[in-house]
Parts: structure tokens; sequence; C-alpha cells
């Protein structure tokens, strides 16, 4: 932590206008620990952001911490490529025992450069290698990266735009729920799977967010899921599942599709993979499809030991038994009951997203963001998502005590209140 005096005005200065978060929250952050990070003056902020879901266990959380500092010191590998190590074999073995023996799966693990968009890059190439085909359907308001390949099948217009060239190879279907009514957009997908003069080229894969972090918290059903699962299969196409946000506990479950009776080809991890803020990238792949060559998709960064370590850690402490999800799913009742009751305020509002996964759609993105602006002022950390920016969206760390978790709830309720009195006054 720097104890000098911050020069704000170097951030405007010398960082790009790609700057992002920060014009949200308008301060320096010198410290941060559990589910709290403190400014430069020493003010005090309730994170209900968590690095977007990369800090599912918290800042800088003290065991995680602790087995850090001991490889550092031990003068563990630091930095390794692709080599074999001894951070790396742990990790795997692992995620091998606490996560992918207890739910039969067969997947071997493909470690990429260390962000989520490189993860779906490389799931994507798979696909297309393993299949043969260079097709990848994705969905309306699906979010998977903003480098080329992963921008294709990302469905935001403002991120599209900044490619700068056309963006091919992806054809867009509709998610779930995506027509008002009773539409099933699976029989959309299904008749133009069968019409051979739909247009529709045979698909390499079939790439979907569970519950579409940035598209709005949208969620899709178990049954529309299981329906896209089987389609995938009988068209010959690979089911990719992108769970770099939903993942790691943040709907209830380490995977966000667990309980859904599907198997995933392809699973896209990152963010909270490592535990601990570190960037670390992971593709899971069937064995069957496990296709690409030596250094065929490669990343200088792709072996970070540092971020094994934690990772490692947050395994043994996390998902050793059934007491996290227990606690997952409680604080969920809780983050439920608060955005209920800012939802009960605003006419048309309603609930979205599932576990620590959720947000209140309050249908206007200047509202949500006048709320969202109004809790940083009284100390909370939240952002809004959606098309429109119109849903306030919780990403609390997954290990928020109780009563952490309901002070940020009042803070987003009192800001609420706050914000729809001063329209109110406003428009009279």
């Amino acid at each position: 932590m720097s104890t000098n005096p911050t020069d704000f005005a170097i951030f405007k200065r010398r960082e790009s206008e790609a700057r992002s978060y920060c014009r949200g929250f308008d301060t320096v952050f010198t410290s941060a620990s559990g589910s709290e990070m403190t400014a430069h003056d020493g003010a005090r902020y309730i994170d209900f952001l968590a690095g977007c879901s990369s800090l599912n266990y918290g800042h800088n959380d003290p065991d995680l911490k602790a087995a850090l500092i001991d490889h550092i010191q031990a003068d563990g590998v630091a930095h390794g490529l692709d080599m074999h190590t001894d951070a790396k074999a742990d990790f795997i073995a692992s995620f091998e025992q606490r996560i992918l023996a207890p739910r039969d799966m067969p997947h071997k693990l493909m470690f990429t450069g260390p962000t989520g968009a490189n993860a779906v890059e490389a799931a994507m190439k798979i696909a297309r290698k393993a299949t043969g085909r260079t097709n990848i359907i994705a969905f309306t308001n699906g979010f998977h990266g903003v480098t080329q390949g992963a921008l294709a099948a990302t469905g935001n217009g403002y991120h599209r735009g900044g490619a700068g060239m056309t963006l091919n190879g992806v054809t867009r279907m509709p998610y779930d729920g995506y027509f008002a009514g009773s539409t099933d957009t699976a029989d959309f997908l299904e008749a133009m799977l069968n019409d051979r003069s739909s247009g529709l080229d045979a698909p390499a894969a079939i790439i979907l967010e569970t519950v579409q972090g940035e598209g709005g918290l949208n969620v899709a059903s178990h049954a529309w899921l299981k329906r896209v699962a089987e389609l995938a299969e009988k068209s010959g196409a690979l089911l990719i599942i992108d769970d770099v946000q939903a993942g790691c506990g943040r709907t209830g479950t380490f995977f966000s599709f667990e309980e859904m009776g599907i198997s995933p080809d392809i699973i896209t991890l990152a963010k909270s993979i490592s535990g601990f803020g570190l960037p670390m990238g992971l593709v899971l792949v069937k064995p069957e499809h496990d296709v690409m060559g030596p250094a065929e998709h490669n990343g200088t960064f792709r072996g970070n030991n540092h971020a094994f370590v934690t990772a490692r850690a947050a395994l043994e402490k996390f998902w050793a038994d059934d007491q996290f999800q227990e606690d997952i799913a409680r604080r969920a009742q809780l983050v439920e009951e608060g955005l209920q009751t800012i939802a009960d305020m605003i006419p048309g509002a309603r609930l979205k997203g599932r576990g620590m996964m959720r947000g209140v759609d309050v249908r206007s993105g200047a509202l949500a963001g006048d709320i969202c602006a109004r809790a940083f002022e009284n100390g909370l950390i939240i952002e809004t998502s959606g098309p429109e920016d119109e849903v306030v969206k919780v990403l609390a760390p997954l290990t928020t005590p109780d009563d952490t978790l309901k002070a940020g709830l009042r803070i987003l309720i009192e800001a609420a209140e706050a914000t729809l009195t001063t329209q109110k006054f406003a428009a009279e």
C-alpha cells in the first residue's frame, strides 16, 4: 500500500480514454480486505462488484494470501510458460479431486492466456478444428469478450463497434425468453438447424452463458438449456458453456450448469478461478475434442504459477465439503430479499439472475445509474448491466459476512428511495 499522496491528474493525463470502471468510482483505492475497499482518504466502501466476479472469495483472503507468500518466499516458480511445475501439478490434482471427479467429468485442462476472452478464443478454435466447420452459434445479449474472435460472439453493439472491421464466423440466435410471451426460442433454433434452406451453416459449436452477466442477468431455464444441448449433439456441434463470470460458485454451485442434466463439451473459466484476483484462464475440454497440437494455441502467461497456488488454496478451503454452497444459498436469499424491496418501489421492476449473481431491472438505464452513483456516495461499490444498463447488479463476494451484506443492501435500498424521491420532486 502506497503512503505517498496520490496525483489524481496522472490518470487523466496519461491513462487511455478506454478506462471504464474508474469513471463511476471517482476515488483512489489503496487497500482492500474481505468485502471492503479503502480509499486514499480513509473512506471505506462495501464492495458489491468484486472485480466483476473475479473476487468471489473476497479481497486478500488470509489463507490464500499466506499460501502465495509462502510460495514466493520459498523462491517458487513464478512464470513457467507451460512447463511442468509443482504448483501446476498441485492445482491440477486438487481440481481433479474436488471438482472434476465428484461430478464425473472426464475433461482435460488447457491453460490459455490469462483472460476469459482468451479462453473463449481457444474454445472456439478447438470446436472449429474438432468438427471441421467454421460457424459458431451464439445468442442475443451474450458477452464473451472483446478480442476479435470472442467479440464476434458478443452481442453488445457498443463493444462490437470497437472492432473496426467486420466480425465473421458467428450466427446469432435468440436467447431463452428473448421474445415476449410463451415463444420457445429453442423451437426457432431447431427449425433453423433442420431446414437445409434456412441459410444457417452447420455449426461447429453453440456457445452460451447460463446466466448472461453483462447482458442483463438473463437466466436460461433448465428445460431450454437441456434442449439446446440436445440440439447441439444432434447437429454435430460442440456445446461450449462460458462460465467465466457465472462459474466458481457465483450461481450457487461451482459450475453454473450443475443439476441441469447437460454435459458441456467445452467449458471456459477465468475471473475467480485463481481465487485471488490473479490472472488465469482455463478451458475444460472432453478428451475426444482435445485436438490442438503443441503450442497451436498458446500464450506467454499461460503458466501463472502464483495463480495456481492461490487457486489450489481456494479449492481446498472452500470446496472441500458442502458448507460453502450452503453459505452461498443463505446469502443469496438475503440478496433476493433486499432487491425485492427495491423492486416493490418501482412499477414494472423485476428481479433477475440467480444465486449470488442477482440484480433488479428498474426499466431505465438513467435510473439504475443514478441509484448506483448515490450508493457509491454512501459507501457501496456496485454497477449496472443490461442492453441499456437498466439492471442494478449485485456481485458481492460469496464470502461476504451476513452483517456486511445487509449493510450494503441497506445502502442500496436507501439510495433507491432517495433517487426516486428526488425524481418525484423534480417532476413536480
